[in-house]
């Protein structure tokens, strides 16, 4: 299995990953509007083009503009953050971060609970095999 990349994004990296993959596809104007201090049109048309070249994002041609989007799919996206979180502020122990992200929240639904049941279970199965 090949090991996943580790991405380090700056803060306004960060921050403009998060506009885009929010919105799915935005405009240099659409990503300034959202950003918070938000530089000038020219540097955040450099900050992504950074990124493109980064393989971070991909961009169209859409009329006057382009337009940008993540360059990975969004399932992706997810993993990789998730992972990061779970090193960073649960010290690699997933069972820590879904502890706490089921303490802190609302109470599951049926079918929420019946799905993490069976992931729950399926991943104790594939646990005992190895």
């Amino acid at each position: 299995m090949k090991k996943p990349r580790t991405v380090d994004l700056t803060r306004r990296e960060s921050q403009i990953m998060a506009i885009v993959h929010r919105r799915h596809r935005a405009t240099v104007e659409e990503i300034r509007a959202e950003l918070p201090d938000a530089p000038g049109a020219s540097s955040v048309r450099k900050l992504l083009d950074i990124m493109i070249d980064r393989g971070l994002l991909a961009r169209e041609y859409d009329g006057p503009r382009f337009t940008y989007f993540p360059a990975t799919k969004p399932e992706d996206a997810r993993r990789s953050a998730l992972r990061q979180l779970v090193r960073t502020f649960f010290d690699g122990s997933p069972g820590s971060a879904v502890a706490a992200l089921l303490e802190s929240s609302t109470p599951l639904s049926s079918t929420d609970y019946r799905h993490l049941s069976q992931l729950l279970k399926r991943a104790r199965e594939q646990g005992e095999d190895r």
